[in-house]
């Protein structure tokens, strides 16, 4: 848990040795910031909360890299208050209550500013809500996920969202610009924006990619920022290749039955602090898409596992997680269920909205009734129930 109480902004010390280069050139205050302008810009409603000094608990919502920390602290920083920073991946409510009974209350307003929110479980969103809602904290949330589906109602009825934007090419240039200037060194026309399209609107990727290229290399040109890329120790884009190869290694292995592939790529996936909700919810359209009827128990583990991941969270759920990869993993497979269904929506796009046979059609007046509507409905039949034009038709096939 870090604490930093920003009553004398004056005294910053910078140390070249050890901090980041991201922390060197980090804005102090909203004139120095960059992007965000429908938020922080002249009459626009962060700004207006900074200046009139009353700071409210709100959920900074937005991709990486664009500044949902930096906001936070400015705003403690212009207002006076102590801000405590609390990763949702390792904290929990010892670390809450710490912060709560640390001082008396009312001396210094107190800001929880937690990172990646949406990783906090059911149980610990309640435990943080009454602090939140009597006041004793200010909370500060950031996620990259809708908090609509991921934090709690009550929570976040108390909250204000405020949706943050990537950043453009433009604005990761003028940032690029800012930690060149920090290193007093020069980058080419070719790897500035070589950098600029590599970011994709994540300033902390850019950032990252300048201070391990001049550390390794001592200069920023283009073939030594793909040198520094090509080193599999700063691979740091989650929303990147190699996250979607990892998942894709692991639904492959699954769909192969093959467990110890299974819980390796797992395993590298839990490593990589991916969000356990979005394993699981893979987990669960695999148990239909792929084992299907051949196990129709699969589905029912794969969603018992993603409750037990909403309610547990790291570090414990990774246990759930590999119950239900080594049951999927095992289970007799079938996709006939899938390949019917896919069939016939391959139809409906193709031919639309095709007539409903009028003994298939719900006869709700008595007019529909005299034109014809339910007439010679059956209730156990071995007619043809498709539409004419596809009548004949057959989607599900039954594995042999």
């Amino acid at each position: 848990m870090k604490c930093y109480t920003y009553q004398y902004p004056n005294k910053t010390r910078i140390n070249m040795n050890n901090e980041p280069l991201a922390a060197l050139i980090r804005p102090r205050n909203l004139d120095e910031f960059i992007g965000q302008s429908h938020l922080v810009g002249k009459d626009k409603p962060l700004r207006l909360t900074i200046e009139s000094q009353k700071i409210f608990s709100m959920i900074l919502w937005g991709p990486p890299g664009v500044g949902k920390t930096t906001l936070a602290r400015i705003m403690a920083k212009e207002t006076g208050a102590e801000i405590y920073e609390l990763s949702a991946v390792s904290a929990g409510k010892d670390d809450i209550r710490k912060i709560v009974n640390g001082n008396q209350p009312g001396l210094i307003k107190k800001i929880l500013f937690l990172d990646e929110i949406h990783r906090f479980n059911k149980a610990q969103q309640d435990y943080l809500l009454p602090f939140v809602e009597s006041g004793l904290l200010t909370l500060i949330g950031t996620t990259t996920e809708n908090p609509s589906f991921e934090v709690i109602p009550p929570l976040l009825s108390r909250c204000r969202v405020f949706v943050l934007k990537e950043l453009s090419n433009e604005e990761i240039g003028q940032i690029v610009d800012r930690a060149v200037k920090k290193l007093s060194t020069t980058i080419p026309e070719d790897a500035r924006e070589w950098l600029i399209n590599l970011a994709n609107g994540d300033a902390r990727q850019a950032l990252t990619m300048i201070d391990n290229t001049f550390t390794l290399y001592n200069k920023l040109t283009k073939t030594a920022l793909k040198s520094t890329l090509q080193n599999t120790f700063l691979r740091f884009d989650k929303k990147g290749e190699e996250h979607y190869n990892t998942i894709s290694s692991l639904l492959k292995s699954l769909r192969a039955s093959n467990v110890d592939a299974s819980l390796y790529y797992l395993a590298r996936l839990v490593a990589a602090g991916e969000d356990p909700k979005f394993i699981a919810r893979r987990l669960v359209i695999f148990a239909s898409e792929d084992i299907g009827i051949a196990n129709s128990n699969a589905l029912l583990l794969a969603n018992q596992v993603f409750r037990a991941v909403e309610i547990i969270g790291y570090p414990e759920c990774q246990e759930n997680l590999a119950h239900a990869v080594v049951y999927l993993a095992l289970a007799p497979k079938d996709r006939s269920a899938y390949d019917a269904y896919m069939a016939a929506l391959a139809d409906v796009k193709q031919h639309g909205n095709l007539p409903i046979p009028m003994n298939l059609r719900n006869a709700q007046t008595k007019l529909m009734k005299e034109v014809g509507y339910g007439k010679g409905y059956e209730m156990y039949t071995d007619e043809d129930l498709l539409p004419e034009k596809l009548r004949g038709k057959k989607y599900f096939k039954i594995k042999k």
